[in-house]
């Protein structure tokens, strides 16, 4: 049942970054070939994208520590022994744990003072946009607890054929 739950999880939160990033680069192009073609641009264009980075930053962060593609420092852990490096480990998930909880709490707070303000040229809620801070710490978290048991028993981050942690992490 919960690797049912993970895996439509994985699936749904990369095809959801997948349709945001598909998005904002169609609108990025446009708006670049109308101003070069017509000397306009889209109005809307720049505010857009820029509210769908913030969405793909916080929503692909969670995928992003699932695979290990986070900056890690391991040296220490990789050179104690075994029962002490899994200490350590737990020590990392309950502090990041605790973080992603306080920043979730925070965020919504920030939201929730936001709800009355609106954007300029799309007049979309600064809310909307700013609820992407507590949905991503909480698909932090939920991803973060989808891995601590192998994370700290064995130091291993979920392994992809889609997606190389080291690649992505030297970038």
């Amino acid at each position: 049942m919960l690797d049912r739950f993970e895996r439509g999880l994985v699936l749904a939160n990369r095809w959801l970054l997948i349709f945001l990033l598909l998005a904002m680069a169609c609108i990025v192009f446009a708006n670049v070939v109308l101003r070069y073609s017509t000397g306009d641009s889209i109005i809307w264009a720049e505010e857009v994208a820029r509210h769908m980075m913030i969405w793909v930053a916080f929503l692909g962060a969670g995928l992003a520590l699932r695979f290990g593609g986070h900056v890690a420092i391991d040296n220490l852990h990789r050179a104690v022994k075994t029962r002490t490096a899994q200490v350590l480990r737990s020590m990392v998930v309950l502090g990041l744990s605790a973080f992603f909880i306080f920043m979730a709490v925070a965020s919504s707070d920030y939201v929730w003072r936001t709800r009355f303000q609106s954007t300029a040229a799309t007049d979309i809620p600064i809310s909307f946009i700013y609820a992407a801070m507590p949905v991503g710490f909480v698909l932090m978290l939920v991803h973060l607890l989808l891995i601590a048991r192998q994370y700290i028993v064995a130091g291993e981050y979920v392994h992809s054929e889609d997606i190389d942690s080291e690649a992505a992490g030297s970038l």
